[in-house]
């Protein structure tokens, strides 16, 4: 069955060559019980190592099933030691950590028996080696002798044509060896077995051959009791690759078996997450904080928690709908009409010495900290916010109690319809976002004035200006349309020197059709000429207020005036547009993706910012130090945890030594490094939870928790993930990188 031709096993050491054996030429049949004796240093365990397939062999041939071997690469070694060998080692190389039933449980579940036939095989071997008693003990705990008892039925468990042994009896009494030789002679009958014993008086009854060495070659070559030659079926030891399921229950028991190697291993993979979810958490408020310094010169409200909707077919939004929506996750509140919120807004006294550009915002959303005055009460009364050193507050000292008008660009001067008197004024807190622009604070009904004059800010008036079409917007405004409490109901009030337009210079009863037009409706307005004026007669047709004949020309002669009830129609519109702000930025992209389900479209404002280039070059060095850090990161823990788990080399040089491929050794590995990379992970997501409600507060965590999304999340699991792999790979590269043997010596 195997044979050596010329065989000879040198060993290389600082430039020194060492003889194992020489020239050996033997071959060995299944049947066999052989012996191989002589002196310490003689070559006896060399061979043993050659033959098992723990060692290789640098001249010669040897052949198994009449196979060269010469050619072999460490994987088929592999197959041939699950195929073919059992060993008994002098020093036992059982598993420390392991009990007695563990250490034949993990033969048997290399080769792939399963659970309730290793369960049978293993208590039948235990009670033949006398051992079943101490099953449940760690092997640590054993006698020499015990220890030599498992090693054997380990041995035995392994189905395999032939067991070799090296002092089998050596730690054991003169009773429990005599037992042992007469078990392993009996199995010899259709095994080979090899064993090396300085002791050959001990199996002389026993053996069939007996080989003595001495100074690496063979001097004796004895058959004591003729075998006869039999066909074995050596085709009966087929072997099965582990299953998966002991494959994780193995490197799950290898995870906590050794409790030191588990907590430092911990220790440094809890020290890699919370680095890792540190900086990056760091790293994402730099960039959240980076995004609201951008600038959007459409809009003056850049708060990165706002999402601006309207509907795919352009109505307007019902109340059934709105209410519908602040109903939904996530929502703070709700900005209806929010063209206000991107319209600023010029406030003047009487007499126009105080003036005030603001944006208005509803006062359910004033902060009501910090305020010098109160806060609106009556329909009409205002708060003003902003930066402490602003002018304005410089140089009015006295704004509390000031009435305001809204000056009104359409109108060409200031609307004295509706008057705002301020009651309080507060000023931005150090902890608070910069202010750039003031902000008024007002009841609804403020709000609802001021968005007529934003619809009409947004859109163009088409007038037909007796059969010739004149535009008027924001920026031409030589026909203006205004309203005026002097001006009946569907009618309107033009300059007298229009007249040239109509048929005899007289254009009163004679239409004109207005259709105001934006991004969002077109409507429709026709009235009737009741009335021309001049400049000695305007103040008496319209009582304008204030009026100066001086500036009639520019201020009053391009002016169609009509009934403030008509001209509102024109404006005082339902809502086409809003903007809704969440409560969490880090589910803004959920809450859009709900909105666009349910049929509108929707832009985030964050989305729309723009940064400066030297803001684009502070991210991409943001994201080099994160790669960085991660590379350091992966070569420290790998250091680390190199040291940590040097231990565990003697451990997986064992289990090859048993049979087990590179590959089972690996995912062995990276099933124990990613078991605690997931405890260190998932133990710091329940510490941010804790802390997220408050019972523990800690700063980092804090940030992590507030700019840390589900997708963040995943990615800082994938990076762990994928550095515990690459651990395993490079480690594991470096401890299998040579022989079975040559990396048990380097341990031992």
């Amino acid at each position: 069955m195997i044979e050596l031709k010329n065989v000879s096993k040198f060993y290389y050491s600082k430039g020194v060559i060492a003889t194992g054996f020489s020239k050996i030429n033997v071959s060995f049949n299944i049947g066999e019980f052989v012996a191989i004796t002589g002196e310490s240093g003689s070559g006896k365990s060399t061979l043993l190592n050659v033959i098992s397939g723990l060692d290789t062999y640098e001249e010669g041939e040897m052949y198994v099933e009449g196979a060269e071997t010469s050619h072999y690469l460490e994987k088929d070694w592999e197959v041939y030691r699950r195929k073919y060998i059992g060993n008994i080692y002098q020093n036992f190389n059982l598993i420390n950590s392991y009990t007695v039933y563990q250490n034949i449980d993990l033969i048997l579940s290399l080769n792939g028996i399963k659970k309730k036939e290793r369960k049978k095989r293993i208590l039948e071997l235990l009670k033949r080696v006398d051992m079943l008693k101490y099953k449940k003990t760690k092997v640590s705990k054993l006698s020499g002798g015990q220890k030599q008892r498992v090693a054997i039925a380990r041995a035995l468990a392994k189905d395999v044509p032939v067991i070799i042994a090296d002092e089998p009896t050596g730690n054991l009494d003169k009773r429990s060896a005599e037992s042992i030789i007469e078990l392993l002679r009996e199995i010899s009958k259709d095994k080979l077995i090899i064993i090396v014993t300085h002791n050959y008086e001990q199996v002389e009854n026993y053996v069939t051959r007996k080989i003595t060495m001495h100074d690496g070659k063979i001097l004796e070559d004895k058959k004591i009791t003729p075998v006869k030659k039999e066909d074995y079926a050596l085709d009966k030891y087929n072997f099965k690759n582990i299953g998966l399921f002991d494959k994780i229950h193995l490197g799950f028991r290898n995870t906590f078996n050794i409790l030191t190697k588990f907590i430092l291993l911990l220790a440094v993979y809890s020290f890699v997450v919370a680095a890792l979810m540190g900086e990056y958490s760091f790293f994402k408020q730099g960039e959240y904080e980076t995004s609201k310094e951008g600038s959007n010169y459409l809009f003056y409200d850049t708060d990165d928690h706002r999402i601006i909707m309207n509907k795919n077919d352009g109505t307007s939004f019902s109340k059934e709908e709105i209410d519908n929506i602040k109903k939904l996750n996530n929502i703070d509140y709700v900005i209806e009409n929010d063209l206000t919120s991107d319209q600023n807004n010029e406030f003047v006294t009487g007499d126009e010495k105080t003036w005030i550009s603001a944006l208005v915002r509803s006062d359910t959303r004033f902060k009501k900290d910090g305020i010098k005055g109160r806060v609106p009460e009556a329909d009409n009364e205002i708060v003003i916010e902003g930066e402490k050193d602003d002018y304005i507050f410089q140089q009015n000292e006295d704004l509390i109690g000031k009435e305001l008008y809204l000056y009104d660009a359409w109108n060409g001067g200031i609307d004295k319809s509706y008057k705002y008197v301020v009651v309080g004024i507060r000023y931005r807190a150090k902890d608070e976002p910069y202010m750039d622009q003031l902000k008024v604070y007002a009841k609804d009904k403020v709000l609802d004035s001021i968005k007529n004059n934003t619809h009409r800010f947004y859109s163009t008036l088409t007038i037909d200006y007796f059969n010739e079409i004149v535009e008027s917007n924001i920026y031409n405004m030589n026909l203006r349309v205004v309203p005026n409490d002097w001006v009946c109901a569907g009618c309107a009030f033009i300059p007298e020197e229009d007249n040239y337009r109509c048929e005899k210079d007289n254009c009163v009863n004679k239409t004109i059709n207005i259709t105001a037009n934006n991004i969002y409706y077109t409507d429709y307005l026709s009235v009737r000429v009741e009335k021309t004026y001049n400049k000695k007669n305007i103040n008496y047709v319209l009582n304008l207020p204030n009026y100066n004949k001086e500036e009639f020309d520019f201020r009053y002669n391009n002016v169609i005036y009509v009934n403030p009830y008509d001209y509102n129609n024109l404006f005082n519109k339902d809502t086409y547009q809003m903007s809704i702000y969440v409560k969490d930025i880090n589910k803004i992209d959920n809450t859009n993706k709900v909105l666009e389900k349910m049929g509108y479209n929707t832009l985030k404002m964050k989305d729309t910012l723009y940064n400066s280039p030297y803001s684009r070059i502070v991210r991409v060095l943001k994201i080099f130090v994160t790669v960085f850090l991660v590379v350091v990161l992966f070569f420290i823990s790998y250091f680390v945890i190199k040291i940590i788990l040097k231990s565990r080399n003697i451990y997986f040089s064992i289990l090859r030594m048993l049979g087990a491929s590179k590959k089972v050794c690996l995912d062995l590995l990276m099933t124990e490094l990613l078991v605690v990379s997931n405890i260190s992970y998932f133990i710091f997501l329940i510490i941010a939870e804790i802390n997220r409600k408050g019972i523990i507060n800690i700063g980092f965590i804090n940030t992590v928790n507030n700019y840390f999304t589900r997708n963040d999340y995943i990615i800082l699991y994938l990076i762990i993930t994928i550095m515990s792999l690459l651990i395993s790979l490079r480690y594991s590269r470096k401890l299998f990188k040579d022989s079975v043997m040559n990396t048990y010596r380097e341990e031992m």
